[in-house]
């Protein structure tokens, strides 16, 4: 049986990526001069793996406010692995609170995409970059500058100046997670290639290194999500 799936293409993109919605619509997200012929055989390829993701019941359940262009009461929101309750409240609060539930201005509301970005910028900051400094002592490595980034394309990067950026929606994982990607990242300052002495660095002080990839590859897709 043939599959349904749609293509968007971009100039900024250098990979060929699948992605099942929500809704359980197919996306492939592919760079702008990619074949038909070859997005189908890719498609075909992972045919299996989007059956199984097509029919993930716990992550496709119908919600009880379908996504809008609004926030509303009710939904849910990933904090270090965690989803908590949505409440739009009044005017009176003027940014985002939490108390083991979001509390959203009802100002914020009105805009989905990106409503509760500041907040979660500002708690990355707060709980990601301390844990680069920890880890880093850990692995017996320095590094220039660790910043907290906006990507869609990168959970975090090693750059040739020994710069490291983390993107922000880390802070949506939990907390294994998160320290399998900045030890992923400052390992390349021990070996820049991924070879097996560099699986061994970083598998070494992140016991839990299968389960992180596992739960990056099953979630992708619900952290990229702009609430």
């Amino acid at each position: 049986m043939k599959l349904s799936f749609s293509v968007r293409r971009s100039t900024k993109r250098k990979t060929l990526t699948i992605t099942v919605e929500r809704d359980r619509s197919v996306v492939v997200h592919a760079p702008s001069n990619t074949s038909d012929e070859v997005i189908e055989r890719l498609v075909e390829s992972k045919r299996q793996w989007i059956f199984v993701k097509v029919h993930q019941a716990r992550k496709y359940r119908d919600l009880p406010h379908p996504p809008g262009k609004e926030l509303v009461s009710g939904e849910s929101a990933l904090y270090l692995g965690r989803s908590y309750r949505v409440e739009v409240v009044a005017d009176s609060l003027e940014r985002v609170q939490f108390t083991q539930r979001f509390l959203i201005p009802a100002s914020h509301a009105t805009r989905r995409q990106g409503a509760m970005r500041e907040w979660y910028l500002a708690r990355a900051k707060e709980k990601i970059l301390p844990r680069v400094q920890s880890h880093a002592r850990g692995l017996g490595v320095a590094f220039n500058h660790g910043r907290i980034v906006d990507s869609h394309y990168r959970w975090g990067s090693c750059t040739a100046h020994d710069n490291v950026t983390f993107n922000w929606r880390l802070i949506k994982a939990p907390t294994f997670v998160i320290d399998y990607v900045i030890v992923h990242d400052l390992a390349h300052l021990i070996e820049s290639n991924h070879t097996s002495r560099f699986w061994n660095v970083v598998r070494t002080h992140v016991p839990q290194l299968e389960k992180a990839r596992a739960w990056l590859r099953d979630n992708g897709q619900v952290l990229e999500e702009e609430i």
